[in-house]
């Protein structure tokens, strides 16, 4: 990293102080008002949706000169159902339980003193993400939620629809009564920014990358304040020996082509040997139909329908996330055969089997090191709304503090608590 410029350095450090200033009039607030922010944040994105899409259209013209990926543009773009489900969002996250002054633990010593562990904010909260508007509110109305400020960093390619979404938050927030800096963003300082925010001990207390690999590397490489992994999705499907093959057409095709852009979306197939010969052309016709193109080896290119899309697969491509209409096809010889493909392959992100031998899934289920392991269902499962958290900040792909989807309980702190009565120590 190259030192950044004082300007940039004062503008980021400034906006991180305003944001750890602001917090603690949100750490007053009970959840009732906080629910009430959300539903309120949420109406003022619909009702100002025309100005909002009308600063994404810049963000997507410049991806369409830049010749952004497929994937990536659509992760971009925003329209009026767009910016409602965003919406929903917040609303859902207002109905979910408070996990502030939860008590996680709690006992009365021996000599008296009463001690609880409770669930207390985060502080202020560090978002360094890529060309993904919805992220930004996302981020922001689960902070709050929390009892968190947050500072936002979402990328040069998503500028003027980040400027416009958090325009509208703060908005909101002044008209409540709360410092706009609850809600600060970023982008303008650019990549200088996002480095500054990375060195921002003491001002930023929990930072979380969520985007690409290199984007995550290099805050986890840099970042001074602690750093919670939001890993890149090379997520993969085994088609075990027992597989129900119309099941098997549907979670494939679901899993690569629901929504390619994202990170809990297939992209490497892996097919036992046993039901290959039927299962490879049945998946690859159905597949190349939805415009999928093929990255094949070389058992699985023999037995491939004529006039299927594919190429021969390399060694990257058993280590790709896509994020296309592109997958990787092999054929395993056995289930030990799989688990060391995954080993060797997987982001830790999110694998599931198809399979009907409940040998076969117990094993998976408990070899598979990675955050979400599934039987019989699509990888696009793996999702923090799925699993009724509410809006996600990301998946954790790592195994300290959090792991997996991260909703409201994993972007607390805690705190102990002890009541005495006068006791001293002996």
């Amino acid at each position: 990293m190259e030192d950044p410029t004082p300007a940039v350095e004062e503008a980021v450090l400034g906006a991180a102080r305003a944001a750890k200033d602001a917090q603690p009039a949100l750490a007053r607030l009970h959840r009732a008002e906080k629910d009430a922010l959300l539903h309120a944040m949420a109406e003022a994105l619909v009702a100002r949706a025309e100005e909002i899409v009308a600063a994404n259209a810049q963000d997507l013209a410049a991806a369409d000169e830049a010749g952004m990926a497929a994937g990536l543009r659509d992760r971009l773009a925003l329209d009026p159902a767009r910016i409602e489900a965003i919406a929903q969002q917040l609303r859902d996250a207002a109905t979910l339980p408070d996990p502030v002054g939860e008590v996680v633990r709690g006992s009365v010593l021996a000599n008296g003193l009463e001690l609880r562990q409770v669930r207390v904010p985060m502080g202020v909260i560090g978002m360094v993400y890529e060309a993904r508007p919805n992220v930004t509110v996302d981020a922001a109305g689960l902070a709050l939620k929390a009892g968190s400020a947050v500072v936002l960093r979402g990328g040069s390619a998503a500028l003027h629809s980040n400027t416009a979404l958090i325009a509208v938050l703060r908005d909101v927030l002044v008209e409540r009564g709360l410092p706009a800096d609850l809600v600060v963003g970023i982008d303008a300082h650019g990549r200088e920014g996002a480095d500054v925010l990375m060195r921002a001990r003491g001002l930023v207390d929990l930072l979380i990358p969520r985007g690409g690999a290199g984007l995550i590397r290099r805050v986890v490489e840099n970042s001074l304040v602690p750093v919670i992994e939001t890993g890149t999705g090379t997520t993969h499907v085994l088609v075990d020996a027992s597989a129900d093959l119309e099941q098997a057409e549907q979670i494939v095709l679901n899993a690569k082509t629901q929504r390619v852009g994202v990170c809990n979306a297939l992209e490497t197939l892996l097919v036992h040997q046993d039901i290959a010969a039927e299962a490879v052309p049945r998946l690859a016709a159905s597949l190349a139909a939805a415009g999928v193109r093929l990255h094949v080896d070389e058992a699985a290119a023999e037995l491939l329908p004529a006039g299927v899309d594919h190429v021969p697969a390399t060694e990257e491509d058993w280590d790709a996330e896509y994020l296309a209409l592109e997958l990787a096809v092999a054929v395993v010889d056995d289930l030990d055969a799989a688990l060391a493909h995954i080993r060797a392959h997987s982001s830790g992100h999110t694998e599931s089997i198809l399979t009907r031998d409940l040998a076969s899934q117990q094993r998976f289920l408990a070899e598979v090191d990675s955050a979400v392991v599934m039987a019989n269902a699509s990888t696009r499962f793996a999702d923090g709304g799925e699993f009724g958290f509410g809006a996600e900040i990301g998946i954790s792909t790592q195994k300290l503090h959090a792991r997996g989807p991260m909703g409201l309980t994993e972007i607390t702190a805690t705190k102990w608590l002890v009541v005495g009565q006068g006791q001293v120590r002996p």
